[in-house]
């Protein structure tokens, strides 16, 4: 399970699938030739989200 860690105050989460209750991991999708952007994705594709954030930054993942 990927859980993300916000390098500032120390908060944690771990996040799964509504749909089928699997933990969600992380990727990270490709926007274009030079940049690309951390995503948490259902295992059994039933979507992705922008990975979390907290104290106005990027989550930090850990798996």
């Amino acid at each position: 399970m990927a859980t993300y860690e916000c390098n500032e105050c120390g908060m944690a989460v771990n996040a799964t699938c509504a749909k089928c209750d699997a933990s969600l991991v992380n990727d990270m999708l490709k926007i274009d030739e030079s940049n690309q952007v951390q995503i948490s994705k259902c295992p059994n594709n039933h979507g992705k989200i922008k990975s979390p954030t907290c104290c106005g930054k990027d989550m930090v993942c850990s798996t």
